[in-house]
């Protein structure tokens, strides 16, 4: 699992993760943008919450992700973002126990807020596959489209400066005591998350390749 603040990097990583190791990825905000696409219920539901950086309920998120485990964790996944607090931690640990899905690996990219800011304020995101990348990027500043899916690369709306300082409360209140909680079970591993892409993932990669 990748863990780490608003900005931290983990769903750049989670990308290229998936392309070079060819492990899919899983991502509560992901399955959930899809619901608001869509116009169902819960997605009428998480848009409203999401606007004003509020999480989602635990009970909805558990159940996406169980959902998930059953699905594929006989073959392998990377959580992004998630658990993001200490009850969906513990109920992660039944499922995975249910599920005879062991964690291999809980990867913690450990940022400055100064990085944070610079990065939440330049992001892109592409509205169809997810994908993320910078508006400093050459590759992308004459045409704002998705490399993958040619879908368009819009800012996130809960990137907005008010909603970023709720969605960092409630990091620094909900989610930055997992640390503590992953590290009492020796599975935490902490990268600084500041450097460059490429400088992050050939560390993650090394940890992957070491827990194969």
């Amino acid at each position: 699992m990748l863990l780490g603040a608003p900005g931290s990097g983990k769903g750049t990583q989670a990308e290229m993760i998936t392309r070079h190791f060819h492990i899919p990825v899983t991502s509560p905000g992901a399955i959930l943008r899809r619901e608001m696409e869509l116009g169902t219920l819960l997605g009428i539901e998480v848009a409203e919450k999401t606007k004003h950086g509020e999480l989602v309920p635990d009970k909805i998120i558990i159940d996406l992700i169980e959902d998930y485990v059953r699905l594929h964790g006989a073959h392998g996944f990377v959580f992004d973002g998630f658990p993001r607090t200490i009850p969906q931690a513990d109920a992660l640990q039944g499922i995975l126990l249910r599920h005879r899905t062991p964690l291999d690996l809980a990867i913690w990219l450990d940022v400055s807020a100064e990085t944070i800011s610079d990065r939440i304020s330049h992001r892109l995101q592409c509205g169809s596959c997810g994908f993320t990348t910078s508006e400093s990027s050459a590759v992308f500043s004459e045409r704002a489209v998705c490399p993958y899916c040619d879908g368009p690369l819009v800012r996130r709306t809960d990137d907005d400066a008010s909603v970023l300082q709720t969605r960092l409360n409630e990091f620094n209140t909900k989610t930055q005591p997992l640390g503590d909680f992953y590290e009492k079970l020796g599975m935490l591993t902490k990268i600084d998350g500041n450097r460059d892409r490429d400088t992050v993932f050939a560390d993650i990669s090394g940890l992957i390749e070491r827990a194969a």
